[in-house]
């Protein structure tokens, strides 16, 4: 295609659905900011919002009319890249300093950023299973069930803690690459969702407030 027909790369940014994965990736960078400085439940509250941007973009594109090739094709892009930062980049953050950056805490940090590329990769290759099916667990349940494992952060000392916190992600790593066929949560399930992280979002923010 000549240069003089495509579109300019900002362009793209004016596409709602992109839009939308855009506001999720700034939730990941407060994510990231705050798990880096040890606000670890500041964290995991931006992080479950960047869940849920993850979710509307795909419902969004759904739902709009006239899209063309071009803008769904880099919206699955656009999605894949900020996944990896969401859902591979920020547990291993998280787990660096929750670890107070010991060394040790490395192998899991980088074990993963390197299933979430792998599995985004493949993803991007072959697509689903089925329409209903992912093979593995899909990366967005990362940040779902660690937002869950901190329910529990404050009964628990926080060696203890860092320990199971290393075994989640390096658990989670292994079903994000996994021949697991899971469901593809969709439909009724963005409900769900909604009501988790808005409950998540009132605990942890209680929790914030309890320590003011």
């Amino acid at each position: 295609m000549n240069n003089k027909h495509k579109a300019s790369m900002l362009s793209f940014a004016k596409d709602l659905p992109n839009i939308c994965s855009l506001t999720g990736l700034l939730c990941t960078m407060f994510a990231i900011y705050f798990a880096a400085a040890g606000y670890f439940i500041a964290s995991i509250i931006s992080i479950l919002w960047s869940v849920l941007f993850d979710w509307f973009d795909g419902i969004i594109a759904r739902k709009m009319k006239g899209r063309t090739k071009e803008q769904r094709i880099f919206g699955g892009q656009l999605d894949s890249m900020i996944d990896i930062v969401s859902f591979g980049v920020f547990p291993a953050v998280l787990l660096l300093s929750y670890g107070d950056y010991n060394l040790w805490f490395m192998p899991g940090a980088f074990i993963i950023v390197a299933s979430s590329a792998i599995r985004l990769s493949y993803f991007n290759i072959y697509g689903l299973i089925d329409s209903k099916t992912y093979m593995g667990l899909a990366v967005d349940n990362n940040g779902i069930i660690l937002a869950f494992a901190f329910l529990f952060e404050s009964f628990i000392s926080h060696s203890i803690f860092s320990f199971i916190l290393y075994g989640l992600v390096l658990s989670l790593a292994g079903l994000n690459i996994s021949s697991i066929p899971t469901p593809k949560l969709a439909g009724k399930w963005i409900y769900i969702l909604i009501a988790y992280v808005l409950i998540l979002t009132i605990i942890f923010g209680w929790i914030l407030w309890s320590k003011a």
